[in-house]
């Protein structure tokens, strides 16, 4: 029994198997709705809804007839998310019919786990479909929505997945032209030092030392509607540059284009449901590598804007690169512009690996954007643009300084230094994520994760007019 995809819901039919979602709070008043049998077969179990708990019921004949799942108290929901999409694969291999007491969003939460629990990735060859249990479309879920969902994050996780020396600036851009035609988009690419004659010398400074071209990927998708712009972190591998990273550091750097990935696993779902908008993605796609012509610790450096950089850092590459971008979006001025990075360490320091700080002056977009990640479980936060942190960007010699000395608000002064490449009134929001789940946990395997991509593709129908 397989369906056609792990990440879609199967159809009903002949052999399907009741699958039961009860909460500790309802345990009592859900089984007084089941026949004595199942009573006295729960009893015996001693099943009694703590969250992740599993009691199958079997037929007179010892064959399944149904599944019953444990969802925990009110608090275990509160703390963690996607908690059915944590027993899928503790179930048998059987096509299920959900029953439950779920409001809409909390089911919604639930299916999407459901579907990204089916994720696996086997480096070098096509992800084993799994043998696992399947989902009919449950009754009051909207599933063609969830599996778009789905399927964008998988794109995306298969993207940080990916080895470095099975993805670079090529293989990216391959991936981002096999999305383009796919959905009817258009999609040009400036190469090598091409990048110099065409004013993008931040993106030629960061990839020149590696043999793998850098390259900015500029794709385009909608004739009519606002304009969206979406900037993503391409840099598919960092090395640090000639301010080598130790290897520790070192290990997880294949997931350094995470926002090139991410904003790319948006676009997907943009495209998918057919926003009325006008899409450009932009993606400065390169590798942070050393050799001779690698860029110094020390040097200036002119970007796009005409802003000069004193680079004291090369391991702080990833804001050269978006700079340059940047720039270039607001030359079309967009009605939003997003930016998402794998940017900074201090924004690990400060939340952890779940949830992605975002930076934005527009205090309604902000708003929005906090609402949804609740709603869509898929956490955020806002943190401060706070202009008495801008003499740390501002090293005299340049106008700017890329890596600030003394490690202190690292995140702020990145977005800091990012906003000065966005031209003044453009709606404006950078997002600081990870792009990596670094232990297992409920429908998130251990390995690349989207983040802040679902809260965007809620918030933005409204903060955009559509």
């Amino acid at each position: 029994m397989t369906a056609a995809s792990p990440y879609s819901f199967a159809p009903d039919g002949h052999g399907t198997k009741e699958l039961h979602l009860v909460a500790v709070e309802n345990f009592e008043s859900w089984l007084e709705t089941q026949s004595r049998r199942v009573r006295t077969w729960i009893g015996a179990t001693g099943f009694a809804a703590k969250l992740g708990d599993i009691a199958l019921v079997p037929d007179p004949d010892g064959g399944l007839v149904s599944a019953v799942i444990g969802h925990g108290t009110a608090r275990d929901r509160q703390r963690d998310r996607f908690l059915l999409g944590g027993c899928r694969r503790a179930l048998p291999a059987a096509r299920y019919k959900l029953h439950h007491a779920l409001a809409p969003d909390a089911l919604a939460e639930e299916c999407l786990g459901w579907l990204l629990a089916g994720y696996s990735f086997r480096a070098g060859a096509p992800s084993p479909r799994p043998d696992i249990a399947e989902l009919v479309v449950p009754d009051g879920a909207d599933t063609a929505q969830l599996q778009i969902l789905a399927a964008a994050e998988v794109f995306t996780r298969d993207l940080i997945n990916t080895p470095a020396a099975a993805l670079g600036p090529e293989e990216l851009e391959s991936a981002a032209m096999a999305l383009a035609t796919r959905f009817g988009a258009d999609m040009s690419v400036t190469y090598g030092d091409d990048l110099l004659y065409q004013n993008l010398p931040l993106i030629h400074a960061v990839g020149r030392a590696s043999d793998r071209a850098p390259r900015l990927l500029d794709m385009r998708w909608g004739q009519t509607g606002p304009k969206l712009t979406l900037v993503g972190k391409g840099v598919c591998f960092d090395t640090g540059g000639l301010n080598l990273k130790p290897g520790a550091s070192m290990g997880l750097m294949k997931k350094d284009m995470g926002g090139a990935a991410t904003v790319l696993g948006l676009a997907q779902m943009i495209m998918a449901t057919g926003w009325p908008v006008q899409l450009r993605v932009l993606i400065p796609a390169v590798e942070n590598a050393v050799s001779g012509s690698a860029m110094r610790p020390g040097d200036v450096l002119t970007s796009r804007k005409g802003l000069t950089i004193e680079v004291n850092n090369t391991d702080a590459e990833g804001r050269l690169v978006l700079a340059d971008a940047l720039a270039l979006a607001c030359e079309e001025q967009p009605d939003a512009l997003i930016c998402m990075a794998t940017l900074t360490g201090a924004a690990r320091v400060a939340l952890g690996p779940d949830i992605a700080p975002f930076y934005t002056h527009d205090d309604g977009f902000a708003q929005r954007l906090m609402a949804a990640s609740a709603r869509m479980r898929d956490p955020l936060w806002q943190m401060p643009l706070y202009p008495g942190y801008q003499t740390m960007i501002e090293p005299g010699i340049a106008d700017l300084d890329n890596a600030p000395s003394g490690g202190m608000a690292g995140s702020i002064t990145a977005a800091l230094f990012l906003e000065r490449f966005v031209t003044d009134g453009t709606r404006f929001a950078h997002f600081d994520i990870y792009g990596y789940q670094p232990k297992p946990a409920p429908g998130r395997p251990k390995g690349g994760a989207a983040q802040g991509a679902r809260a965007l593709f809620a918030a933005l129908p409204d903060v955009l007019g559509l």
